[in-house]
């Protein structure tokens, strides 16, 4: 999946497949992790917050499932 650098402190970029649903995140420590059936909404939400980290954090994390790749 392509994604896009993104300016944060914790994430490095971000990709979406909007007809899949699959969010993927790279973060700064190099961990890649897809979360799965994640609406549009949430992945704009994530592109235009000011704190990508704490978007993350607070509207991603604990409510979508995930697996780590790398």
């Amino acid at each position: 999946m392509q994604r896009t650098p993104v300016s944060s402190s914790n994430l490095a970029s971000v990709g979406y497949e909007p007809s899949t649903g699959v969010l993927e995140i790279q973060f700064r420590s190099r961990s890649i992790y897809q979360y799965f059936n994640v609406p549009t909404s949430a992945y704009q939400g994530l592109m235009a917050a000011r704190s990508k980290g704490s978007y993350h954090a607070h509207f991603i994390l604990g409510r979508y499932r995930y697996k780590r790749l790398a």
